[in-house]
């Protein structure tokens, strides 16, 4: 077997079948590429929220930031969750049902064709966007939603630059094919080169020795 460190876009329809399977099992992914302890939460954080302000998530999967997210918003809040895979969405479903969270809807939809009913104060992005084949129509879509002062965030993984990132260079090929296989999250978009484009001044904090990473931006 051949491995190789190229990428080849999947269409929307086939990563939604992806993460259908990989439903009942996510968070298995989260300790086999090692997601930093506390990421989420500041990743959350990073928004500003406040009380009863409206926050849209884009790709929320199986709702492991709901909680996060509804706690920053207050009851008087609405937290939006968008994502493509119903197998996800099932999951975070249920975990709103079983919390009685009566501020949270929950979307099945392409986030390309999602239109919020007003503008939204937050727009958060966790290790979603890189898994999109129209990643920057989807993050120009999403920053024509926020409202004026609003914060857009990203949180994902990156190859690493540096010394990590010489070392880690061999093994790049077979990253790829276990990427292929399973979270199909493309290692080669330089995600917040994509965000300074759309937004222009943007902060980025690496997590991690640079493997992971919250980028995010205000919207003038």
């Amino acid at each position: 077997m051949k491995l190789t460190s190229e990428w080849g876009d999947y269409d929307s329809e086939f990563v939604r079948r992806r993460y259908n399977r990989l439903a009942s099992f996510f968070v298995f992914f989260e300790w086999l590429f090692l997601l930093p302890p506390g990421i989420r939460k500041k990743a959350v954080r990073r928004l500003e929220l406040k009380a009863s302000n409206r926050v849209l998530e884009i790709g929320c999967g199986t709702g492991r930031n709901l909680a996060l997210l509804r706690e920053a918003v207050g009851p008087e809040g609405q937290v939006i969750g968008v994502d493509i895979s119903e197998g996800m969405l099932m999951r975070a479903e249920q975990l709103c049902v079983r919390k009685n969270w009566h501020n949270v809807t929950l979307i099945r939809s392409d986030a390309a064709h999602y239109t919020s009913s007003e503008p939204v104060d937050a727009v958060l992005f966790s290790l979603s966007y890189a898994t999109m084949p129209h990643h920057r129509e989807v993050l120009g879509h999403a920053w024509e939603q926020l409202r004026p002062g609003g914060i857009l965030a990203i949180m994902d993984a990156k190859l690493p630059s540096g010394m990590l990132g010489k070392l880690s260079r061999p093994f790049r090929p077979l990253l790829v094919w276990i990427l292929k296989r399973t979270v199909l999250g493309n290692p080669h978009i330089v995600i917040p080169q994509e965000l300074r484009e759309l937004a222009g001044e943007i902060e980025v904090e690496e997590i991690s020795f640079g493997t992971y990473f919250i980028c995010r931006a205000r919207k003038l």
